[in-house]
């Protein structure tokens, strides 16, 4: 069972996200916190397998709340809620370890797969959210030869490069002729060789090492 811990100031939005999980028989909402200070000090009781947060909250928000729960021991993976105008937010979250980023309006599916992931280690990412995310963080940094590239084959190349045009698993398996299962499995395989948490950091290491570019998507 995957103990899940949410965070949103509205009330509204805590009681949607308790009633998406409630029929979902691997998942059970642990905890509801109204603030990050609320969601890390929850965090240090409950002991939660994933945290989910909104990103914007008031006291403590979400961006601040990954940072203090990273240093916890145990460290639950976070996953943030946002919307299509909090660049600014994105940005910061990403830098403070979140591994996954979906959009509040994402289809309830994406939500469990989402959770699912983060518990067993992988992060998840709505594909909306991927090139504006990945286009400002690619832009802070200088284009650098890929010191780890070259222990990708060619298909987890091609792979990568469409996880980092925001592509999900199933348009990657359609793209490439492939199954769903064979492209999850090289997405999974392509982290581990990068040594990132989540398919957006793994799209920045694509567009910052130059194995891929805006006008290339």
């Amino acid at each position: 069972m995957i103990r899940l811990l949410i965070a949103d100031d509205q009330p509204a939005a805590r009681e949607g996200l308790r009633l998406l999980f409630r029929p979902v028989e691997d998942v059970e909402v642990v905890g509801a916190a109204a603030n990050g200070r609320e969601l890390v000090a929850m965090a240090r009781r409950l002991h939660p397998d994933v945290a989910l947060t909104d990103i914007r909250m008031p006291g403590m928000d979400g961006v601040a709340a990954a940072r203090e729960l990273s240093g916890l021991s145990p460290s639950p993976p976070t996953i943030m809620l946002t919307t299509f105008d909090t660049d600014e937010y994105l940005f910061g979250a990403l830098q403070a370890g979140a591994v996954g980023f979906l959009l509040k309006e994402s289809e309830p599916e994406l939500y469990v797969e989402a959770v699912r992931a983060a518990a067993s280690g992988q992060g998840a990412i709505d594909p909306r959210v991927t090139p504006r995310l990945v286009k400002r963080f690619a832009r802070t940094s200088p284009r650098t030869p890929p010191p780890l590239a070259v222990e990708l084959t060619y298909r987890e190349r091609e792979v990568l490069v469409l996880v980092a045009r925001g592509r999900s698993n199933a348009r990657i398996a359609g793209e490439l002729g492939i199954t769903h299962g064979t492209a999850k499995v090289h997405v999974a395989r392509i982290l581990a060789k990068l040594g990132v948490e989540s398919r957006v950091q793994a799209a920045v290491y694509a567009y910052r090492h130059g194995l891929t570019t805006w006008a290339d998507g």
